[in-house]
């Protein structure tokens, strides 16, 4: 694989280091509560990789994990705190938060978990209640949200 498909990303202190490589499988927002609370944002942004394609190239031995589900193992450094990655063993994928890798241009596909968003986002980009069929959601589109006259200001 070239550089030119190789992005490098790090914690917040430089301790841990990693890059992906290749393509993403998806990229987007997600809205749920667990991830605005872990993000502490109001929304999270994601891209989500195969397994092979992260690789942990500096202090892998700095990373800790929580899992409030077996469905997400959490990742961040011990040292600074600095959140990095969530495995999704179901999914055999890993989601690398899009922050965290500056130089790779991030495209957002979709927009999951929408029904618990708590910012409404004007951007065209399809916002699903949950998640595609294909994840175990159920698929459904949600509508756009009209923007008011102050979003529009």
């Amino acid at each position: 694989m070239s550089d030119m498909n190789t992005y490098p990303g790090n914690c917040f202190c430089g301790a841990v280091e990693f890059t992906v490589a290749g393509s993403p499988e998806a990229m987007g927002y997600c809205h749920c509560e667990s991830c605005r609370q872990w993000s502490a944002g109001p929304v999270n942004a994601f891209s989500l990789w195969q397994r092979d394609a992260v690789k942990v190239t500096k202090g892998a031995d700095k990373i800790a994990t929580y899992h409030k589900t077996s469905r997400s193992h959490r990742k961040w450094c011990k040292i600074c705190g600095g959140h990095l990655f969530t495995d999704h063993p179901h999914w055999q994928l890993i989601d690398v938060y899009a922050a965290l890798i500056p130089g790779f241009p991030f495209e957002p596909g979709v927009h999951v978990n929408y029904r618990e968003a708590v910012l409404q986002i004007h951007d065209g980009v399809q916002k699903l209640k949950d998640l595609p069929k294909e994840m175990g959601g159920s698929g459904e589109i949600m509508a756009e949200p009209l923007a008011t006259a102050s979003a529009a200001a």
